[in-house]
């Protein structure tokens, strides 16, 4: 097991300057151990020679008051850089966590709306929020007793070995057998920190899942029933982290009873030699003071053993993530969609975890509007539950490319150009999916999106989607504050205020997509969603919509038939 991942430095920027910050700080703490020791040495040997049998009774005060000040002085300057390994690492590794949850995130948002396993949303949210939590105790406490180690163990060793070399001796032929038992304890317990962050990610998975679907689970009556899973998932997570901390105490246990031996062994050394005169008394009691401090960075790695195995497996989880693939966009622009048409040329998409492609070798031509006023067209997706209408939604949207065929727009005599390969395609198009992200802020603020749009269009807009009875209903009208996810609005309010912001702050946007928006609303949403969608084609867009009720199909001027088949060769 590598104890620092190279990817880290070179990909993170802030802990390539939290390692050059710790490796100063090491520096100066193997000084300040060497320095404290001689203080201590020269302090305390000339007032136990001469107050000891035979000795003059004369001791220099002056120069132990120097001694005992260098002394004091020590101590505090390793204080201080104790202070400071702890304050600037807290705050690399807030830096360190927060760039790579950023790149993390960054990167699952380009990998687009179906990634490949290990990148669900799920898994992102849980290694972003509780897996990446375990980066702080490793860059704080671990990796800074490992640098130490690189740097304060060889120079105390150096040391010893001027004042004598045999203790110097004992120290080189005992420590490796520190880092043997730590690989040792390591390879025995390999993969329990990868153990119990999955189980992590499973347990976030299916509460994330569970807490999504609770409106219809209640809806049914069924909101009891997860509960098992949840308990089992939880259990599982329990083993994992007991099995890691039997892995944190049995490391400490044997790196501390193995340290505290290394020690004895150069103790009862220093003392028989001390015995028989082949060491003086100050080099003796330097050698003593320095002893310890050859193995108390090793003994505090063993200690912090846990911290770097959960840490490095959070590492290692988010450059798994990293590394996957994206999807190449070549940036294409996209011509102007007026009289242009949407090309789908025997379109098939495989669909997860199930031999069957949804949709299957699907073709149509969807001529768009013409962008004028009275030129607009509806058209509706129809297919039966699971047949992949949403999956169509999104080749539509040029979020997902398709498994076989082709998803293309073409205008006027110019080649059709692939939607997947042209991000600009983006910018013409207005998504309201079936539970639309509403995020916090006014319901102003949400519907108008950061557009100045001017209060008559905005109630005009409100009148066509049914938003003006919400807002009369709303202690603050236009003002009243939304939590996240449209906390504070039901479902059918949520709906109305997405229908207004795609109205009126996507209004440069000749295209609309909408998935099932009438899925959770009663005959009075229903026929909000109707009048919205007339708006819509008055004003020259074109709205594509995934339809089951038969009113939307009726007020469609073109219906696409969608269906899923078994996969060739299932």
């Amino acid at each position: 097991m590598r104890p620092l991942d190279p990817r880290l430095l070179s990909q993170v920027r802030a802990a390539r300057s939290y390692v050059a910050l710790t490796a100063a700080l090491g520096v100066a703490s193997a000084a300040l151990v060497v320095v404290q020791a001689f203080a201590i040495a020269h302090a305390l040997g000339p007032v136990v020679v001469a107050t000891s049998p035979g000795g003059d009774g004369v001791v220099d005060q002056a120069q132990t008051a120097r001694w005992l000040a260098v002394l004091a002085g020590a101590a505090v300057g390793r204080a201080a850089v104790a202070w400071a390994q702890e304050r600037f690492g807290r705050r690399a590794a807030a830096l360190v966590v927060a760039d790579l949850r950023e790149q993390v995130v960054a990167h699952a948002v380009e990998l687009g709306p179906r990634p490949p396993a290990g990148a669900a949303p799920s898994d992102v949210a849980t290694l972003t929020t509780r897996g990446l939590s375990d980066l702080e105790p490793y860059l704080v406490r671990f990796l800074p007793q490992l640098l130490l180690t690189a740097l304060v163990t060889p120079a105390t060793v150096l040391v010893v070995l001027g004042l004598d070399w045999v203790p110097a001796l004992i120290a080189v032929v005992t420590l490796p057998l520190v880092p043997f038992f730590m690989w040792l304890i390591g390879t025995m317990t390999a993969g329990t920190s990868e153990r119990r962050l999955a189980a992590v990610e499973r347990l976030g998975s299916q509460v994330l899942d569970l807490v999504a679907g609770l409106p219809t689970l209640r809806a049914f009556g069924r909101e009891i029933g997860p509960g098992a899973r949840v308990r089992a998932l939880g259990e599982s997570s329990r083993r994992a982290t007991l099995g890691t901390l039997r892995v944190a105490f049995l490391s400490g246990a044997v790196l501390e009873l193995l340290t505290t031996l290394c020690v004895a062994i150069i103790a009862v050394g220093v003392g028989l030699r001390l015995v028989e005169g082949g060491i003086e008394l100050v080099p003796a009691i330097a050698v003593l003071v320095l002893a310890p401090e050859i193995f108390l960075p090793l003994r505090r790695v063993g200690s912090e053993f846990h911290a770097s195995t959960d840490g490095l497996a959070a590492t290692r989880r988010a450059f798994a993530v990293l590394d996957l693939p994206v999807p190449p966009r070549t940036g294409a622009p996209v011509a102007p969609v007026a009289d242009g048409e949407l090309v789908l040329d025997d379109v098939s998409v495989r669909a997860p975890g199930r031999e069957v492609e949804a949709p299957a070798h699907l073709s149509a031509r969807i001529p768009l509007g013409t962008g004028a006023r009275g030129g607009g067209r509806v058209v509706a997706l129809r297919g039966p539950s699971g047949a992949g209408k949403s999956t169509l939604v999104l080749l539509l949207l040029g979020l997902l490319r398709p498994d076989a065929g082709r998803v293309a727009i073409r205008t006027g005599d110019t080649a059709p150009s692939d939607l997947a390969d042209s991000p600009a395609w983006w910018d013409r198009v207005a998504w309201v999916p079936q539970r639309p992200a509403v995020g916090p802020g006014t319901v102003h603020d949400v519907v108008t999106d950061g557009v100045d749009v001017p209060l008559a269009a905005l109630d005009a807009a409100a009148a066509t989607t049914g938003l003006d009875a919400v807002l009369a209903d709303l202690p603050a009208g236009w003002d009243t504050p939304v939590g996240l996810g449209g906390a504070g609005l039901s479902v059918g309010q949520r709906q109305r205020v997405a229908l207004t912001r795609a109205l009126v702050g996507t209004a440069d946007r000749p295209v609309v997509v909408l998935d099932e928006p009438t899925a959770h609303l009663d005959a009075r949403g229903e026929q909000v969603v109707l009048d919205t969608v007339r708006a819509w084609r008055d004003a020259g867009r074109t709205v594509v919509v995934v339809a089951h009720r038969a009113s939307l199909l009726a007020l469609a001027d073109q219906v696409v038939d969608v269906e899923a088949r078994t996969a060739v060769g299932s």
